[in-house]
C-alpha cells in the first residue's frame, strides 16, 4: 500500500522536473537564436556581408503591399479630415469619444456640421428681425434650408465611415498587419538561416537543412498572403465606390434643398418688391419752453433763447450737469456767452447772469472768441 501511494508522487516528480528542464532548454535555444539573429544583422549592415536575396516577383509584391498598405492610412485620414475639417472640433471629438469608451459608452457625440451651427444663427436673428421684416423672414428660410443640409451631412458621414472608413481599417488592422506579421518572421529565418549557412563546419547541415526549411515555409506562406491581398482588390474598389456613392446621394439632396431654397428666395423677392413704400414723415419737434426755470447753478433763466451772434457764443451740445464749484451748468441747446479759454479743454462762459467754466466738447462755437 506504501508503494501505490508513493508512485503517483515520484511520477508527478519527473513529470514535473521534466518539464522544467524543456523550457529551459526552449528557453536558451530561443536566446541562441536571437543571438544569431543579432549577429547576422551587424554583420549585414556593418560588415557588409550579403544575406539570402529574394527574387524579384517576391520583392515586387512586397512593394506593392507596402504602397497598398500606405495608401489606406492616408487615404482613411484624408477622407476623415474631408467629412470632419475642423481639427479643433477632430481633436474633441477624438478626447469625448475615448471618454465614452472608458465609461463603457458605444460612442461619443457627433460631429457639429458647420451647416448646422450656420443655420441655428440664421434662424435666431431672422425670429428676432419678426415677421414684418423681408430679411428676417429670408434668414428663417435659409437657415431651414441649413440645417437640412446637416441632417444630409450627417447621413453621409454615416454611410462613408459604415461602407468605407471601417472596411478601410479593417483591411489595416488585420490583413495588412498579417502580412507585416509574416514579413517580419520571415526575415526573421532569413537571419537565422544565413547565420548558420556561413558557418558550416561549426553548425550541422541538420541544422542547416533546418533552417533552410522554416525561411522557405516562412517566404511560401507571405508570398501566399501578399498575393490573396493584391488579387482581391476588388473588395477596395467597391469600398471606393461606396464613397463616390455616398457623395452622390448627399450633392443630390443637397442640390434638391438648395433648388427648392432658391425658388423660395425668389418668392420672397417678389413680396418684398411688391410691398408698398412707406414715406418717411418726420415727427413734429417739440416747441421750446420760454419759461423761467431754475438753472443749475441755483439761479433763475428763462428757457433757452437764442443770444446775439454779434459776441463769441456756443451752442451746448449736450447736457452739462456741474460736479464742481466754479463750473456752469447748461442744457442741451443753450446759447452760451464766450468770456475766456482756460485751456484746450475747457471754456469760461456765462448764461442768463450766471459764469463758469464748461468743457469744450460740450459745446459747437458759433462765434469764436478773438485771438
Amino acid at each position: 500500500m506504501k508503494q501505490t501511494r508513493r508512485l503517483p508522487s515520484m511520477k508527478l516528480h519527473t513529470s514535473a522536473s521534466g518539464q522544467h528542464r524543456r523550457v529551459a532548454v526552449m528557453s536558451v535555444a530561443g536566446l541562441k537564436k536571437q543571438f544569431h539573429k543579432a549577429t547576422q544583422r551587424v554583420s549585414e549592415k556593418v560588415g557588409g556581408a550579403e544575406g539570402t536575396k529574394l527574387d524579384d516577383d517576391f520583392t515586387e509584391m512586397e512593394k506593392r503591399v507596402d504602397t497598398t498598405s500606405r495608401a489606406v492610412m492616408d487615404v482613411i485620414t484624408k477622407t476623415t479630415e474631408y467629412l470632419q475639417p475642423n481639427p479643433a472640433t477632430r481633436a474633441k471629438m477624438s478626447m469625448m469619444n475615448s471618454m465614452s469608451r472608458m465609461r463603457g459608452q458605444e460612442k461619443g457625440p457627433g460631429y457639429t456640421q458647420t451647416e448646422a451651427v450656420l443655420g441655428e444663427s440664421m434662424q435666431r436673428f431672422g425670429r428676432e428681425l419678426g415677421e414684418d421684416s423681408s430679411f428676417g423672414l429670408a434668414l428663417i428660410d435659409v437657415g431651414e434650408a441649413m440645417r437640412e443640409l446637416s441632417d444630409v451631412k450627417d447621413a453621409l458621414d454615416m454611410e462613408v465611415k459604415q461602407n468605407f472608413i471601417d472596411p478601410m481599417q479593417n483591411l489595416h488592422e488585420k490583413d495588412l498587419k498579417e502580412i507585416q506579421h509574416h514579413l517580419k518572421k520571415l526575415e526573421g529565418r532569413r537571419l537565422d538561416f544565413d547565420y548558420k549557412k556561413k558557418r558550416q563546419g561549426k553548425v550541422t547541415e541538420d541544422e542547416i537543412k533546418q533552417a533552410l526549411e522554416k525561411f522557405d515555409d516562412s517566404k511560401e506562406i507571405a508570398e501566399l498572403s501578399m498575393f490573396n491581398l493584391l488579387e482581391s482588390d476588388i473588395e477596395q474598389v467597391s469600398q471606393l465606390a461606396a464613397l463616390v456613392n455616398a457623395q452622390l446621394e448627399y450633392h443630390s439632396r443637397s442640390t434638391e434643398i438648395l433648388t427648392q431654397l432658391s425658388s423660395k428666395m425668389d418668392e420672397r423677392i417678389r413680396e418684398a418688391s411688391g410691398k408698398p413704400r412707406k414715406e418717411y414723415v418726420p415727427k413734429p419737434r417739440p416747441s421750446l419752453d420760454f419759461s423761467i426755470t431754475e438753472t443749475h447753478n441755483g439761479g433763475m433763466h428763462g428757457a433757452r433763447s437764442p443770444a446775439p451772434l454779434d459776441q463769441p457764443s456756443c451752442r451746448a451740445l449736450y447736457d452739462f450737469d456741474p460736479e464742481n464749484e466754479g463750473e456752469l451748468g447748461f442744457k442741451e441747446g443753450d446759447i452760451i456767452t464766450l468770456t475766456n479759454k482756460i485751456d484746450d479743454n475747457w471754456y469760461e462762459g456765462m448764461l442768463h447772469g450766471n459764469s463758469g467754466f464748461f468743457p469744450i466738447n460740450y459745446v459747437d462755437i458759433l462765434v469764436p472768441l478773438p485771438h
